[in-house]
């Protein structure tokens, strides 16, 4: 039931700057939940953010808009910037002061060069960042902390072709030979004859960084240098739209007029990048898409940001920008044969939570989306009343030399994200290990063996 907040907890709002933090939901009411924020006198911009064209093209200016709209700002527009995906969204003051915010869209890696000579106040990023990055940015703080990396949304790389082309699934294996040029014609894909033409974002962007890691990297190819290159993603995408030989690797809201395929990894099925299982991360070629920031930031507009992207409006927006937005929602999953038999009895009689937890890299611990996902989860259980023997918890893993040891293992990972969760009052109905059964990726690489180490959530 919606109501009005009291004082306390507006206050609580602004202290925190934080929507993830309430247990019921209330509704809109004429304050802002953030402070005024200060806007400079000389008219420069309050906040400049380098990096992902992923994330520049679009959602960037999306959420800046949407933090305008909730700062009380009016006449908010996008002007040009200096060059070619380069944008300022501009607003007006309630005393009519500008206020701008510049948003430099040259990929992933540009935007951890400004953040470390001080161009750029956020990196936008549509990949991790890189071990090497963080090593030569640590003058700055920790980039992998939890105060310093935020995931924003989801995304998942669409493999794209022409609408004409036959073709409705491929492996992961398969793209890296194409896209390495060892296969170089459709009739070798089962599809009519024809050279293929490979179409390639350029090397800054972090859609090739994902790309190169999911696929390339991890089949030990590497990019053929017949590949026409792109900076733009929505002209890469009208690119292979207008190609019948053509394929290309995209974000999911660029695939505009073209054909995208289903992907498999290793022993999983072939998947479509479904919003469901991009939110879950199963789809093979699922990816986050971040900002970075100085643990310690010093701009109001940075902070507020960030912490706007991250509160409903903002994932609301992530959803409106055509990403996957990290809201906490039930799906009905259908029974199919090979699944084990207690999970095809959770798909016959519960739903599955779109939401999957995963754990850091060689540790036990939950990774920094997990982190924030906890507080997801338990305002959803909360405000569906299934606090109480409503839950079931599913933990995977990798396959080990010793299956009742790979069982053990994904169980004690569900029992981690049990503990957590036991400290606001949940009780389970169960909480089950399934081992290496049901892979989203393949267990050859590390990638593969983080993804299938994973928490699944469901209830009744």
């Amino acid at each position: 039931m919606l109501r009005a907040c009291s004082a306390f907890e507006r206050d609580t709002w602004i202290r925190t700057v934080s929507f993830l933090l309430l247990g019921s939901i209330c509704y809109a009411l004429p304050w802002s939940v953030f402070a005024a924020l200060p806007i400079p006198s000389d008219n420069s911009s309050v906040l400049r953010i380098q990096g992902s064209n992923t994330i520049g093209a679009r959602l960037g200016p999306a959420l800046v808009k949407g933090l305008f709209e909730d700062q009380g700002l009016s006449a908010i527009h996008l002007e040009a910037g200096a060059a070619e995906n380069e944008q300022i969204v501009v607003a007006n003051s309630r005393e009519g002061q500008r206020v701008s915010i510049a948003v430099a869209a040259h990929g992933s890696g540009t935007g951890f060069i400004a953040l470390g000579d001080g161009s750029a106040d956020l990196a936008a990023s549509s990949r991790p960042i890189k071990d090497s990055e963080a090593s030569s940015l640590l003058p700055l703080g920790d980039l992998k902390s939890p105060a310093a990396e935020q995931i924003i949304a989801l995304d998942g790389l669409a493999i794209i072709l022409h609408p004409s082309n036959p073709l409705a699934a491929l492996t992961t294996a398969q793209l890296a030979q194409v896209f390495a040029g060892e296969i170089t014609d459709w009739s070798q894909l089962g599809a009519s004859a024809g050279g293929i033409t490979l179409y390639a974002r350029d090397d800054k962007s972090g859609t090739f960084d994902t790309f190169k890691e999911l696929v390339l990297s991890a089949n030990g190819k590497a990019l053929a240098a017949t590949a026409k290159r792109f900076e733009s993603s929505e002209k890469l995408s009208d690119a292979v739209s207008q190609d019948p030989n053509g394929i290309g690797f995209i974000g999911l809201p660029y695939i505009r007029q073209a054909k995208a395929v289903a992907i498999a990894a290793g022993d999983s099925q072939p998947m479509l990048p479904s919003l469901t299982l991009i939110a879950t991360e199963d789809y093979p070629l699922s990816r986050r898409l971040f900002l970075y920031n100085q643990p310690d930031m010093n701009n109001p507009w940075a902070r507020a940001l960030v912490q706007f992207a991250h509160s409903p409006r903002g994932q609301a927006i992530v959803e409106q920008s055509g990403f996957i937005a990290q809201t906490v929602q039930a799906v009905k999953i259908p029974s199919q044969a090979h699944m084990p038999a207690n999970y095809q009895e959770l798909a016959e009689n519960a739903q599955r939570l779109s939401v999957n937890f995963r754990f850091q890299e060689g540790s036990a611990s939950l990774d920094n989306k997990a982190l924030r996902d906890l507080n997801r989860l338990k305002s959803y259980l909360r405000e569906q009343n299934k606090l109480h023997n409503k839950v079931v918890l599913v933990g995977f893993g990798d396959a080990k030399a010793d299956p009742a040891r790979a069982e053990l293992l994904s169980k004690l990972r569900a029992m981690a994200v049990r503990r957590e969760l036991n400290k606001e009052g949940i009780i389970f109905r169960d909480i089950l290990g399934l081992g290496d059964e049901l892979p989203v990726a393949a267990n050859s690489a590390d990638e593969g063996r983080i993804k299938n180490r994973r928490v699944e959530v469901w209830v009744y």
